[in-house]
């Protein structure tokens, strides 16, 4: 029997949703795990964005090394392949040269970071974010600058889950934010995995008693 994975965005979850996710075999959370509580306490895994400002703030937050998802968690996965972020970087220059720190690295400085503290640390190779951008092309992404680090772990779970008998489960994921990233094409990609079983969005039916009624 595969593992029960759930795949936690920082955005709100349904209603009762906690425990089912704290039940989980695997739970993936991002980045500051803002709703960390509310969505349950389990954290195996804390997927990070390990370039730019969000990976320079967190590394220099006291309050992000001490939190408890971090010191729960067993890995720390660094979403994107330091070499993919090198290379776009010349392009970028050419299209936003407002985000000149956009592909700052900070890989090294998470794996010291999950060395010092216990935990293993993980880089999401350079052909997940290209099989996502590949994926996306169907879906009408339009001009972007990179997917979510949330699509890209969730098509790292998915190249894996089908062979291992896993079932992967998504929540809190609002689809929405900076706009450099394709959130109609990922929502519109997430329905398709949806559609074709890979994956299940977790909805506050899921929690809702016979005796609570609909």
């Amino acid at each position: 029997m595969g593992r029960r994975i759930v795949i936690v965005g920082n955005g709100e979850v349904p209603q009762g949703a906690a425990e089912a996710i704290d039940d989980a075999d695997l739970v993936v959370r991002f980045n500051e795990c803002r709703n960390f509580g509310s969505s349950g306490s389990r954290t195996d895994v804390v997927a990070v964005c390990n370039t730019g400002r969000p990976a320079f703030t967190m590394l220099s937050s006291p309050e992000w090394r001490a939190s408890r998802p971090v010191a729960d968690c067993r890995e720390i996965w660094s979403v994107r392949d330091p070499e993919k972020f090198r290379a776009l970087l010349p392009e970028l220059m050419l299209t936003h040269p407002e985000l000149a720190d956009f592909c700052d690295d900070y890989t090294d400085a998470l794996a010291a970071f999950a060395g010092d503290i216990g935990k293993t640390h993980v880089i999401i190779d350079r052909s997940v974010h290209e099989a996502v951008d590949a994926a996306l092309m169907p879906f009408d992404p339009g001009d972007y600058v990179v997917p979510s680090s949330g699509m890209v772990v969730v098509a790292s779970i998915l190249a894996q889950a089908e062979e291992a008998g896993d079932t992967v489960f998504l929540t809190g994921f609002s689809h929405q934010g900076w706009d450099g990233h394709p959130f109609a094409a990922e929502r519109r990609l997430v329905d398709f995995y949806i559609g074709a079983g890979k994956l299940t969005r977790l909805s506050q039916a899921d929690f809702i008693s016979p005796s609570q009624g609909v």
